[in-house]
């Protein structure tokens, strides 16, 4: 990119400034000025704008307590670039609907830490991210020059920060099984290539070691996507966008639950319960 092209009131070569000193916020700028300006970068087709300098300047200010008094409208603000674009399919506009909701995540996350946040704005934040991901059209991981879109894998991490949250209980768990499992049981043309199914299975994993949900509950939820996991199709559909997904997801949970290092109190039964899911879907080579 050429030193001089500008981003609103900063060049972007003052901004990688920004990032080789330690990510301080500039002196003599508002942060509400440096906010707005970061929030257009996030949707930026380049690549190294929004994945290497956007992201991690807003990440870091956040992580670092820099948002704390404004991490409400910094949120809320991430919330309206959620609906940008939405509905639209492989356009640009998916990017700041992605970056928007990683954003998110990091937000959530923040208050997960420092508790800054009411109940009220971090269910608010959770139905708007529910509502974006059961409606994104676009579900592609990368883009050829443009970098990762990676909208369901940025989804993922969002609903993993807030199944982590406190102020996020049983029944608000639940409703992210759900959507979960309708994310991954609407029919696409987008077969998962850039581990969306692993940050999904992760955001999974995530509301288990809430340890607030009982293996009566997750069977159900369990057996629900299995009946999705059988191949099906015809000669005008390719029965793997009907079930790979789903598929694919499954294994992903049984891996992370049987080797990662978490250890939800479910776990040894819903195991058993995944692995026979497993068996009967995949019969022809076990």
């Amino acid at each position: 990119m050429a030193s001089d092209v500008k981003i609103c009131g900063m060049a972007i070569t003052d901004w990688e400034r920004v990032i080789a000193e330690g990510v301080r916020v500039p002196a003599g700028l508002s942060l509400g000025d440096l906010t707005a300006d970061l929030t257009r970068m996030l949707g930026d087709p380049d690549p190294h704008i929004r994945d290497a300098v956007a992201f991690p300047t807003i990440a870091t200010w956040i992580s670092e307590g820099i948002y704390d008094d404004l991490l409400s409208a910094l949120g809320d603000g991430m919330c309206t670039g959620l609906r940008v674009g939405l509905g639209e399919s492989e356009t640009d506009t998916v990017f700041r609907r992605s970056f928007s909701a990683l954003v998110l995540a990091e937000c959530i996350d923040r208050d997960n830490q420092a508790n800054v946040l009411s109940d009220h704005t971090i269910l608010s934040w959770g139905d708007q991210l529910t509502t974006w991901l059961t409606r994104e059209n676009d579900l592609r991981g990368f883009v050829v020059a443009k970098g990762y879109a990676h909208a369901i894998a940025h989804g993922g991490d969002a609903l993993a920060a807030l199944s982590r949250s406190p102020k996020i209980g049983r029944m608000e768990l639940l409703v992210l099984l759900d959507v979960i499992a309708d994310r991954l049981l609407t029919p696409t043309k987008q077969f998962f290539v850039c581990a969306e199914e692993d940050r999904l299975a992760h955001a999974v994993v995530n509301i288990l070691n809430r340890d607030l949900l009982e293996l009566e509950v997750l069977e159900p939820w369990l057996a629900r996507l299995a009946n999705g996991a059988y191949m099906s199709g015809n000669a005008n559909r390719n029965p793997f966008l009907v079930s790979g997904n789903v598929q694919k997801f499954l294994r992903s949970l049984h891996m992370q639950l049987s080797l990662g290092r978490n250890r939800p109190a479910v776990r040894a039964d819903l195991l058993l319960t995944l692995s026979d899911h497993l068996r009967r879907t995949n019969a022809g080579f076990l």
